[in-house]
């Protein structure tokens, strides 16, 4: 299972976006996170500044849309440039049909929980997605403190996913840095979504290529990798 470094532009200077976006080298995706203050507590950036994103990244954007009525919105942003959407469950009203929308015009469809919602109630539904999004943090605020009690979370959603065969991603978002990227791997995750760890230091590029690194080493060990 390939490790994925996906840095927040969320922790970057919004002042030189394009500049920031051309900064973390060797990730693997972009992630925007897309806020509405409305179903998070918190405004950040639209459709607009995800294409221009796009014309400026040489990296794909992983749009993490945080946001009410995403069965109206996701749909703008693969047409902006993205190539992997995230809705989340709590605001879908028909999760099945945005995921077969999102992929049907061409990117990977991804669906979030939040910390408080379980997985299970998704099971059947796990098929329909390219990637599992499990919070490690409420959503709405970049840095804040990864929340351990997700751990057994990451476990379960990955012994879904084996339990049906299926060849999705699992990815973490929040507080992940390099004290707490081993527990996500180890525990089943293989997207990792860090900000701050990447932003907030002087080399971005070389964040992303120590956090891979920890990363795959963890990864290389973990029982739930061993049969892969």
């Amino acid at each position: 299972m390939a490790v994925q470094i996906s840095p927040s532009i969320l922790s970057a200077d919004f002042s030189r976006l394009a500049e920031q976006a051309q900064a973390v080298e060797g990730a693997d995706w972009l992630h925007v996170d897309v806020m509405d203050n409305h179903f998070v507590p918190n405004l950040t950036l639209g459709v607009p500044v995800v294409e221009s994103l796009a014309r400026a990244a040489d990296t794909p954007l992983d749009c993490h849309l945080m946001i009410e009525s995403p069965d109206r919105w996701a749909p703008a942003y693969v047409e902006a440039g993205a190539r992997s959407v995230t809705f989340h469950a709590e605001a879908a009203a028909a999760p099945v049909r945005l995921a077969r929308e999102i992929r049907a015009k061409g990117a990977r469809a991804s669906m979030a929980l939040k910390p408080a919602t379980p997985i299970e109630p998704f099971e059947d539904l796990l098929s329909e997605l390219d990637m599992i999004l499990v919070m490690t943090v409420e959503p709405g605020f970049g840095g804040q403190e990864f929340l351990d009690i997700m751990l057994p979370k990451i476990r379960r959603t990955r012994e879904l996913i084996a339990k049906h065969g299926l060849e999705m991603w699992l990815q973490v978002d929040g507080g992940v840095s390099a004290d707490t990227i081993e527990r996500c791997a180890e525990a089943g995750a293989d997207v990792f979504v860090a900000g701050s760890a990447v932003y907030g230091t002087d080399d971005p590029a070389a964040a992303v290529r120590s956090l891979r690194a920890q990363a795959q080493e963890t990864t290389a060990s973990a029982a739930w990798a061993c049969g892969h």
